[in-house]
């Protein structure tokens, strides 16, 4: 079988995913790449920089990549900081692997989106997966672009790429990578190493969020389904669940009873309240038949049980 690679397989995403995939498949089928040096087991890595077209391409060949999951990006809070980068890692990236397609040399594509494409006029309750798309950040105007691209390549070219809207990605394995919703994980760091937490984001901000394995399964299923399920080629809206950073505090404090949580909001509240609180996902419940398992208590259990023992610690 042709083998899928993984390009940003040092990140937050990247790190499950590649385990995922090599738990499904096998790690003798799966590439793991990064601009920065990584470990990952089994799976055989290799150094890549996506914006350098001629040794993405080599890679390709020599690994008899038949599919490439693109991860490589700067995240949200992270592109505010550097919008030229950000836009150039992000569109140039997906070009070069599109382009690639295009050519024949890659079979079928997953490029991630974000709930970063929705902006202030977007309805925040239940966002359905057609509606007003006006993002206020770089990041959220890359991912947009990106849709609307993998899409126009997919109907002029007929590529194969398929797409998820994540919600705010939630994972003990990886260290968070500069998103907004971020403080959705360092919050258990913080709980487990300190016992308190400085929120960058007021009490009550409702975010869409979901557990990384979920997220996962998703992604794999999503690239596993008959080519004619797939009915929409932007982006898949995904749901998961939502909650505030109080809810979040209290979840915690049931294993933690004296946790604390203050609130000192930044730049990032502006951009998360320019994002919906709920999604609708009933689209890709439709076409592909997807189902959330994890809900924030037992999120919370699993964060609390992987972190202990990756940072040695006990209640």
């Amino acid at each position: 079988m042709k083998k899928s690679m993984v390009i940003g397989a040092n990140g937050q995403i990247g790190t499950d995913l590649v385990s995922g995939l090599a738990q499904r498949f096998g790690a003798e089928n799966v590439i793991a790449t990064d601009i920065r040096e990584g470990n990952h087991g089994d799976v055989q890595f290799e150094s890549l920089d996506i914006l350098d077209n001629e040794t993405l391409e080599i890679l390709i060949k020599k690994h008899n990549v038949g599919t490439v999951y693109l991860l490589a990006a700067l995240l949200s809070a992270t592109a505010e900081q550097k919008p030229m980068a950000a836009w150039k890692l992000n569109m140039d990236g997906l070009f070069n692997v599109l382009e690639l397609a295009k050519a024949g040399t890659i079979e079928k594509i997953f490029w991630p989106s974000s709930i970063a494409v929705f902006g202030p006029t977007t309805p925040r309750d239940n966002t359905p997966q057609t509606t007003v798309m006006e993002p206020s950040t770089v990041y959220g105007i890359s991912k947009l672009a990106g849709e609307r691209w993998c899409e126009y390549y997919h109907n002029k070219y007929g590529i194969d790429v398929r797409s998820i809207r994540y919600p705010g990605l939630i994972s003990y394995k990886a260290e968070p990578g500069g998103g907004t919703t971020d403080y959705a994980v360092d919050i258990y760091y913080k709980a487990l190493q300190d016992g308190k937490y400085e929120c960058y984001l007021e009490g009550d901000t409702y975010l869409p969020m979901m557990y990384m394995e979920d997220a996962i399964k998703a992604t794999i299923d999503l690239m596993h389904v008959d080519e004619e399920k797939i009915k929409i080629r932007s982006s898949y809206n995904l749901a998961g669940i939502s909650f505030s950073p109080v809810e979040i505090s209290e979840e915690i404090k049931k294993y933690i009873p004296d946790f604390s949580i203050s609130y000192t909001p930044d730049f990032r509240q502006v951009i998360a309240n320019s994002w919906p609180k709920s999604i609708n996902e009933s689209q890709a419940c439709k076409d592909w038949g997807w189902e959330n398992s994890y809900d924030l208590e037992s999120m919370t259990k699993a964060m609390f049980a992987g972190l202990e023992e990756k940072l040695s610690i006990t209640k």
